[in-house]
């Protein structure tokens, strides 16, 4: 613990990467005569998680040792648990461009100097081991692999220094690790318990993040708004999801609302570790395990994403795991419940698919309170007959 009770970053202290404003200057006029290769949404999105500290003890892009190690291992090269490559993928043509120990600068698409790499190493790598090992599939219809597959065939691994971060969608909730942590400090708060989501939150959530904060001194709801699938709910829609259901149902002064720029994975088991990390970097002692952590089709076990955590050195992950069995509406007990509390049978539950949910929304019809908020439902309701841009 740190000296004001808040749980210590991992590896012992946040590397942040963003550089100071009187450096900028300077930076983009070096940056002129560096080499410059555009680089895309997912990567821009590790860039700000570098930038802030997020993404520590990483200072840029992995070099080969800790790649493998990472892909092989679960583990960065010097022991410290870590279950998702951080990488910076480029054809062969482009690598041929980039020697190492020469400088290249990361810009976005418009052409605007977004950090400064010092390429350590290039090197290749075995994009079906990374599939198999990190997603548990070589299938190219998983989401995470897709990426994979289509990305170059050469990693170049370095430390970054950032120069810009690309425009901040729903800033006033977009606190760095050392924001969180000074909001938490100036509540009072020590243990706190993350949740990370990449969809409404309905009644069974809830549930779990209420059964959580009775344990802890208060709770941080921290959707991810980075990339995600493009049949996932929009981030904008999803934020305005959290903000009725916080304006009504949950104790102002227990709760914090915030966003995590990451882009999602859909690695199952291991972004569940990742995801806990990330959370440990922001202050949260606790983060909430559920069913299926960032699954996606049937390509993880229903509760594969808890029974990863037995695989760390507890000491060594530093963030306790709270995992939460499957949780609906039981109509005989009359209230929320799980496998673990309620003796009933399956029938006298409510449980909705994604699938259903969706079509209910679209034909403008509420779902049952039991499994969501009015407020909720209308907010998604209003989204499906008017459509939104992705955030």
């Amino acid at each position: 613990m740190m000296a004001n009770g808040l749980i210590t970053p991992h590896g012992g202290e946040l590397q942040i990467t963003l550089i100071k404003e009187s450096e900028r200057a300077a930076l983009v006029e070096h940056a002129q005569g560096l080499v410059q290769l555009e680089i895309g949404s997912r990567q821009l999105a590790d860039l700000e998680m570098l930038a802030i500290g997020a993404y520590s003890p990483l200072r840029g892009f992995m070099t080969r040792a800790d790649y493998l190690s990472v892909v092989n291992t679960m583990h960065l090269s010097n022991g410290l648990p870590w279950s998702i490559p951080i990488t910076l993928a480029v054809t062969n043509e482009q690598a041929a461009e980039i020697q190492e120990g020469s400088e290249v600068a990361l810009v976005n698409a418009e052409g605007v100097l977004q950090a400064i790499l010092l390429v350590q190493e290039k090197f290749g790598y075995d994009k079906t081991l990374e599939a198999r090992q990190v997603y548990r599939t070589e299938d190219e219809a998983h989401p995470g692999v897709h990426v994979v597959y289509q990305q170059g065939d050469v990693l170049l691994g370095g430390p970054v220094r950032v120069v810009a971060l690309q425009p901040q969608t729903f800033e006033q909730y977009r606190y760095t690790p050392q924001q969180a942590r000074a909001q938490f400090a100036s509540r009072g708060w020590q243990k706190i318990v993350a949740f990370q989501t990449r969809n409404p939150v309905h009644r069974a959530h809830e549930y779990i993040q209420k059964c959580a904060m009775e344990t802890v001194d208060g709770l941080y709801l921290h959707p991810l708004v980075g990339n995600t699938k493009g049949d996932d709910i929009p981030a904008d829609v999803r934020m305005r999801c959290y903000e009725v259901l916080l304006e009504n149902y949950y104790p102002q002064e227990r709760v914090l609302l915030g966003v995590l720029p990451a882009a999602m994975r859909y690695a199952g088991p291991r972004e569940a570790i990742f995801h806990a990390l990330l959370r440990k970097n922001y202050g949260c002692s606790h983060f909430i395990v559920g069913r299926d952590h960032a699954g996606v089709g049937n390509y993880y076990g229903t509760y594969d994403a808890q029974h990863i955590f037995a695989e760390f050195d507890a000491a060594a992950l530093g963030i306790t795991p709270m995992f939460f069995d499957h949780t609906f509406y039981c109509k005989v007990c009359d209230a929320m419940a799980s496998r673990k509390t309620c003796p009933h049978g399956s029938d006298k539950h409510i449980i909705l698919s994604g699938t259903k949910v969706r079509q209910m929304l679209q034909a403008g019809e509420v779902p049952p309170r039991e499994f969501s908020r009015p407020e909720v439902a209308s907010v998604l309701i209003d989204a499906m007959r008017q459509p939104v841009s992705q955030a």
